[in-house]
């Protein structure tokens, strides 16, 4: 399988706060690889790494076969990159930003196309302020791609964004993979990651604790299921002492989590329900919910997501 990103030992400091510590990954060819973490994770740092933005105090870093420092421009040509902070000017139109940006590249793809498919083909006359949230990332991608890169950096690119905005850019990422693009993009939604990329490397305070698949990632923590439910006043304690196994109870005010393991003789939902019906308690609101990529983070750190 064809590397795209080779990154060996890089290491990033800024003073006496170590922000990237031995991170080393590979990126394949037309996947999407993810990096998530909480703010302050390496995420940042190590893409501007990557992208020739910062120059890394340790390791070795080859994207697309050049090092990013020594071959910026080659770089430039073949890559895209959708920046953290990204901004243009307030009064600017979206049609001019594209055909300012696409006079950049010695073979930029047609402007005009790339509106019709990221959907803001009828914001072309629109100024930059003007634009949502989640237009102005859709314009975003769009100068990503105007070079027509071999590969694509996202970084953060949902942050802010409301629910139905962020699944519109999901859908628009898929179609840039599609298109034959490699994505590497950064984040600090679980559930994005889970969603999006085919492989996902866990970072957290400048090192990478797990590598793989989300699905992977998942079934090494262990499968748990979680029976959740409401009840008015408080949970008997005669329910906890008459589950069987290792479940356990989590009461949060009027909420009640029940933890065990898949796998059991009988279902952990089954017996919840058995046992409040038995005990006469009266809930409500009851669902099941199975381990995830968040899961799998509180796992290996010890801590809540720090958004």
């Amino acid at each position: 399988m064809d590397s795209v990103v080779q990154v060996e030992g890089l290491r990033k400091v800024y003073g006496k706060t170590v922000a990237v510590e031995e991170v080393s990954f590979e990126v394949h060819k037309g996947e999407i690889f993810g990096m998530v973490g909480p703010n302050g994770a390496g995420k940042t740092t190590t893409i501007e790494c990557l992208e020739g933005l910062r120059k890394p105090d340790a390791g070795r870093v080859r994207v697309l076969g050049v090092d990013p420092q020594r071959e910026s421009q080659v770089l430039r040509e073949h890559t895209g990159m959708q920046l953290q902070q990204s901004n243009l000017p307030e009064r600017i139109k979206v049609w001019e930003a594209l055909d300012l940006y696409a006079s950049f590249y010695p073979k930029a793809a047609d402007w005009k196309e790339l509106l019709v498919q990221l959907g803001l083909e009828e914001k072309r006359n629109t100024l930059f302020s003007k634009l949502s949230g989640g237009q102005k990332q859709r314009l975003f991608i769009a100068l990503a791609l105007l070079p027509d890169p071999q590969l694509v950096f996202l970084d953060e690119l949902t942050t802010g964004l409301d629910p139905q905005a962020r699944h519109a850019i999901w859908d628009l990422v898929r179609d840039v993979r599609f298109k034959g693009k490699t994505i590497l993009l950064t984040t600090h939604f679980m559930e994005e990651a889970e969603r999006l990329c085919d492989r996902v490397a866990i970072l957290d305070q400048g090192r990478i604790v797990a590598l793989d698949t989300p699905a992977a990632l998942i079934r090494a923590l262990g499968a748990e299921e979680r029976v959740v439910f409401s009840v008015d006043g408080t949970l008997p304690a005669a329910f906890e002492k008459a589950l069987t196994g290792t479940a356990r109870v989590e009461v949060q005010g009027g909420r009640v989590v029940v933890h065990g393991q898949n796998g059991r003789k009988v279902p952990l939902v089954s017996e919840v329900v058995s046992l409040l019906s038995g005990l006469g308690i009266q809930f409500r609101d009851l669902q099941t919910e199975q381990s995830n990529l968040e899961d799998v983070f509180l796992s290996l750190t010890g801590r809540e997501l720090r958004e």
